[in-house]
């Protein structure tokens, strides 16, 4: 037996409801260490950065699933549903601490930020982008929806994935390694998508 399917074979015991437990633990940590000022000398921007950084992380992570399975014929499909809505959970989270606890919900503040602001402007289209997915990622959205339209979609993710990055890219002041890493990842994890759209039409083709 090859051994994609023994860890296929294995990965089916493994249930993926814990990571509805276990994933939001880190940003419930980072939150203590904000209250309790243990987080340097500026806790709340290191909070937003943590949440935001580990939204997009998750976000990843959902990319990562297909590849994985197409080069791999390992699946990770079941998992992909949790950590998308866990994704959600933290970039909620990101933009909750930005405007409640920064702006102090100041309405007026907040929308004059969205206006002014290129960076806030591309991170809350990203939010917005990812909340029909996170209100559609259960069974009851694919019955009703029905397959196709669910999965259009869900293909949100590939524009949520890219303004998040771009987000993290405008929102530093000088030029660190973890946001360019985020973004290349970002970029060819979309790239090899793109491709392999491009080239399908031309495989039915050759298969006709």
């Amino acid at each position: 037996m090859p051994l994609s399917q023994r860890v296929n074979g294995w990965l089916r015991k493994v249930p993926a409801w814990p990571l509805y437990v276990l994933l939001p633990i880190p940003g419930i940590w980072v939150f203590y260490l904000a209250l309790t000022n243990q987080l340097g000398p500026d806790p709340l921007i290191t909070l937003e950065r943590e949440l935001g950084e580990t939204g997009l992380q998750l976000i990843i992570l959902t990319l990562v699933i297909t590849p994985v399975r197409r080069l791999t014929k390992v699946s990770l499909l079941k998992f992909r549903r949790a950590l998308g809505v866990m994704a959600f959970f933290y970039i909620f989270a990101h933009m909750l601490s930005w405007a409640v606890i920064d702006l102090r919900l100041d309405i007026g503040a907040i929308f004059t930020e969205i206006v002014k602001r290129p960076f806030i402007t591309i991170g809350m289209i990203g939010f917005l982008t990812m909340i029909p997915l996170a209100v559609t990622s259960n069974n009851f959205s694919v019955r009703r929806l029905g397959a196709a339209v669910w999965s259009r979609i869900h293909k949100l993710a590939y524009l949520a994935a890219a303004l998040g990055a771009l987000h993290y890219l405008l929102v530093v002041k000088a030029w660190p390694p973890e946001p360019i890493v985020y973004a290349s990842v970002v970029a060819v994890l979309l790239g090899i998508r793109a491709w392999w759209a491009a080239n399908k039409p031309a495989k039915r083709k050759r298969q006709a």
